[in-house]
């Protein structure tokens, strides 16, 4: 990617290499589903930790050189502490510190290998034709050949994250996302581009320099840096790496108080947000806590957990009532979403984890759906504001419909988040009320905001000239696939919970999750009901005609113009009032001032209390 400076052929280079990795993580998904337990493999390579710490050690050495060149001295501080634990921590372990098994496949690590390699391949698609366009647009350098390299070591560090049994090589991949997603938030090298871009990363330094504190502390007391014999141990043993390595995990997936990073990487182009918030970057983060969820089941540390989860997806449900922005709005819905995943794996029965595990597959593909979607429409329309999006059913007709399958799959019955979210206060009512009453809260405002977000949509004020020229094949193929992704996910999910994620829960908690089939048949029928709108939209528009709006008899009919009578109305005093429809924000009630504070301060008093219990 960074030696193709035509953008055709990278462009070729890019949907071939899609292809190839798409194509190879649903054969290896294929190949392993019989598989009954966990698949191991020993990689005797003498030099390669050498090579992985040598690797850790030059981006720190590039992080203290960006950092002094751009003035981001705190970052240059946190570098250099990383320099000196990553060399601190190779001498304690003096070269002992060896896994026999480096690598691991299981069902769980199945899942992450699909939603990386399929939606990440199809961001990728989606990109190729998106940043084309994007420096048609934007004044800022095109550095085309940089943003897809990155890309694909971002995706390539994901699935080295999601195999690896060698806690040292985890915490490597981990670092590699750490960084590009660095690279890739400061894309554009504006100030707020490089402002944000540094936010992410001091943030994650912190949360990779917990996760190796974990490391290091599981090594000194259990003599072991492995994944599977850390499953093993009793959880009373090893309560300070777990919660160590989880904090890393909370800060990855931008919970409160570390939510910051993720809004600000809205400045990056649109693939990136998709990439980040949907299949990979914030994926890492509950993929580490559900993965160590066994561990915290019944346990103070993971009461605690859960509940910077539960407040989390409270207060950012909340705050996403009062974005006027599309791309900041589906941001907090995002770390609400991922909230309500670590509540799940916090609380960590098996119940709980089949709940997390589900939500992690609805929301990788609707999420990613929205995020490139809004992407098309800011390219479109050039506002990413949703008072801007009056009648976007007449102006992006096709866009609009992938926005509102997106959307259903995120909140409408049947659609799989509903199904999750049920199931989760089923798995939480049980163990902690409290918990299941801030998930119900947090669900209320995830109804209230997407529902008016799709009205702004599909509202008609007057007529509008289509914007969907511009929109490449690559695109469209992409949004198509994702929008079918998001219905079939649904439709085949009692597939996808027996062979792919049953088998991961029975083998861990010796249990099985299941749905009564009358419930089953119900859902489908509810599906075959709700596709019926976005099909009535696409086979009708042909016949649609535009008539001025009823305002009571009191429209402005001496203008000959439908658009005119339709935008003017007489008020009681005969006066000329220009009609105007707006959303509900309600600011002063949820507004991210009034309520971000507030959040970041529970957070940071549960992440206290945490600190202590784990060290009782």
């Amino acid at each position: 990617m960074t030696l193709l400076k035509n953008p055709k052929v990278r462009g070729f280079f890019v949907m071939a290499a899609s292809l190839v990795i798409a194509a190879a993580s649903v054969a290896l998904l294929v190949m392993n589903l019989n598989n009954s337990g966990f698949v191991e493999y020993a990689v005797h390579m003498e030099y390669i930790e050498y090579a992985m710490t040598a690797v850790l050690l030059l981006i720190s050495v590039y992080i203290i050189y960006a950092g002094a060149r751009d003035k981001k001295y705190h970052a240059v501080v946190l570098a250099i502490v990383q320099i000196l634990a990553t060399v601190g921590s190779e001498l304690l372990f003096g070269g002992k510190a060896e896994a026999a098994n480096a690598l691991m496949l299981d069902n769980l690590s199945l899942l992450m290998v699909m939603l990386v390699g399929v939606v990440g391949s199809l961001i990728c698609v989606f990109s190729v034709g998106y940043m084309e366009k994007y420096h048609h647009h934007k004044h800022v350098a095109d550095r085309s050949r940089m943003f897809f390299a990155v890309v694909f070591v971002f995706m390539s560090a994901m699935f080295g994250l999601v195999l690896s049994n060698n806690l040292k090589w985890l915490l490597f991949f981990w670092e590699i996302t750490t960084f590009c997603s660095y690279l890739l938030i400061g894309y554009t090298r504006t100030a707020e581009a490089i402002r944000n871009s540094y936010r992410a990363l001091v943030m994650n330094i912190v949360g990779g320099l917990g996760f190796l504190a974990g490391i290091v502390w599981l090594y000194e007391t259990q003599g072991i840096i492995e994944v599977d014999k850390l499953l093993a141990l009793n959880p009373a043993l090893v309560v300070v790496p777990v919660v160590f390595i989880c904090f890393a995990g909370v800060v990855k997936s931008a919970q409160m108080p570390f939510s910051s990073w993720l809004l600000g990487a809205m400045v990056a182009p649109s693939p990136v947000s998709a990439l980040l918030h949907s299949s990979t970057m914030v994926k890492a983060g509950v993929y580490i806590v559900i993965r160590l969820s066994p561990l915290l089941a019944g346990t103070k540390a993971g009461l605690f957990i859960a509940l910077i989860g539960a407040v989390t997806f409270l207060f950012a449900s909340l705050i996403a009532i009062s974005e006027r922005n599309l791309k900041r709005l589906l941001a907090y819905s995002t770390i609400s979403t991922l909230g309500l995943i670590v509540a799940c794996a916090g609380v960590g029965t098996y119940q709980a984890v089949w709940t997390a595990m589900l939500l992690m597959i609805f929301h990788a593909v609707a999420k990613a759906l929205l995020f490139l979607c809004a992407g098309t429409v800011e390219g479109g329309t050039d506002s990413l504001s949703i008072e801007d999006m009056d009648g976007l059913i007449m102006k992006m007709p096709k866009v609009t419909v992938f926005i509102l399958v997106g959307i259903a799959g995120m909140f409408l019955a049947p659609f799989g988040m509903l199904i999750s979210k049920w199931q989760a206060l089923e798995a939480l009512v049980s163990v902690n009320p409290l918990i299941a009453v801030l998930v119900i809260f947090g669900s209320s405002a995830t109804l209230f905001f997407y529902t008016k977000l799709m009205g702004k949509l599909i509202m008609i004020v007057h007529p509008a000239g289509k914007l969907e020229k511009g929109v490449t094949g690559g695109e469209w193929f992409t949004l198509g696939t994702l929008s079918i992704l998001t219905v079939a996910a649904c439709v085949v999910f009692p597939v996808i919970s027996k062979y792919l994620i049953d088998p991961f829960i029975k083998l861990v908690y010796h249990s099985t999750v299941s749905m009564s089939a009358g419930n089953i048949v119900i859902m489908l029928l509810m599906m075959v009901f709700l596709l019926l709108l976005p099909l009535q939209i696409v086979l009708q528009r042909r016949d649609k005609r535009h008539v001025s709006a009823y305002l009571n008899g009191a429209n402005l009919t001496e203008y000959k113009d439908a658009a005119e009578a339709n935008d003017h109305f007489y008020t009681a005093g005969h006066n000329v009032q220009e009609l105007k429809l707006s959303n509900y924000y309600l600011e002063e009630m949820f507004g991210e001032k009034r309520l971000g504070l507030v959040g970041i301060v529970l957070t940071s008093m549960l992440l206290a209390i945490l600190c202590g219990v784990m060290f009782l």
